[in-house]
């Protein structure tokens, strides 16, 4: 066991007496990113049944694309509603990132020695959609995943860039395609690192440990975890020398576009406007923005679904100066 532990948050689970749930995790980083790898640590030391289904390779902005490809896609129906790629995977030539799996494995392969972690050669929805329905269900006797989580993101996923982002992508489509409730991490400390890094950097811990908190309060909160055709896109600050441990952060409810013209939002710290995800991540300070996502079109979703995670987070959210 890594020493995450030590920095205190993620053995949460089991003392609040919550059960551990099926989890499918991806991301656009790559299976063997650091992140991914310690987030699913984390979320196993909680006491989850967490299968890893991510790309072979990085594939970090493969949520749109130019317009000329697009229009090909679409008619070849390679691209979802949402903009991100969904191609069936191809043969692997080349060795996967970070050599973690030899030249010519294949479409898809795994670690032998930890059969979970899972890599597909293709683009984060289509990772995430195998996971969902040909990989995950062979560990669990033909059921599907409960939650879906991506990330922690190398780097942020703030406003527009979370039409571009397949870390989101990813959370799109199982929250708008597959109807299971997901949450999209990002983390502003940016350097892409192997999974076999040693030591782990304290980056990489800080958001594994901030990343299972959040998660393990939304299945503490009961079912259905989330609105319908909605999911959460947090992003955390850098993890700096004035935050540089999990009870330093602070979690502020936002919404993701500016809301200039917008309905209004559900009323919180007395106001009927959210603060968006720029002024959340934008303010000195350790605050993590979390905003509830419509699943349609990557923007804020409506006051009567931001209420339902308010309630069930409100326990843990703060007002942002």
């Amino acid at each position: 066991m890594r020493s995450w532990a030590l920095l205190g948050g993620i053995t949460l689970l089991p003392t609040l007496g919550v059960q551990g749930i099926r989890i499918i995790h991806s991301n656009d980083d790559g299976w063997a990113e650091l992140y991914t790898r310690s987030f699913y640590d984390a979320l196993v030391s909680s006491g989850h049944d967490v299968v890893l289904s991510a790309p072979a390779e990085n594939k970090s902005g493969s949520g749109t694309l130019s317009i000329t490809y697009m229009h090909h896609l679409i008619t070849t129906r390679a691209l979802t509603s949402s903009g991100s790629l969904d191609l069936d995977p191809w043969p692997r030539l080349l060795p996967c990132q970070y050599n973690s799996c030899p030249a010519n494995s294949g479409r898809t392969g795994r670690n032998e020695s930890s059969p979970r972690l899972n890599w597909v050669n293709s683009f984060p929805v289509t990772s995430i959609r195998y996971g969902i329905n040909e990989i995950a269900p062979q560990f669990w006797n033909g059921q599907l995943p409960e939650l879906a989580v991506t990330g922690p993101n190398v780097g942020s996923n703030i406003y527009l860039a979370d039409h571009i982002s397949g870390t989101v992508g990813a959370a799109t489509y199982a929250a708008k395609k597959a109807k299971i409730p997901a949450i999209a991490f990002s983390g502003k400390s940016t350097g892409t690192l192997a999974w076999n890094t040693s030591p782990v950097p304290q980056r990489s811990l800080v958001y594994a440990d901030l990343a299972a908190n959040l998660t393990n309060a939304v299945i503490s909160s009961g079912k259905p975890y989330l609105p319908e055709d909605v999911f959460l896109n947090v992003n955390f600050p850098e993890v700096s020398e004035s935050c540089n441990s999990p009870g330093k952060f602070k979690w502020v409810l936002s919404r993701v576009n500016l809301g200039v013209f917008s309905e209004d939002d559900v009323e919180w710290c007395g106001s009927k406007r959210l603060p968006s995800e720029l002024e959340v991540t934008a303010k000195s300070g350790c605050y993590i923005s979390v905003s509830v996502v419509d699943a349609n079109d990557k923007t804020t979703a409506p006051a009567e679904k931001q209420a339902i995670v308010l309630q069930k987070l409100q326990h843990m959210l703060t007002c942002l100066p």
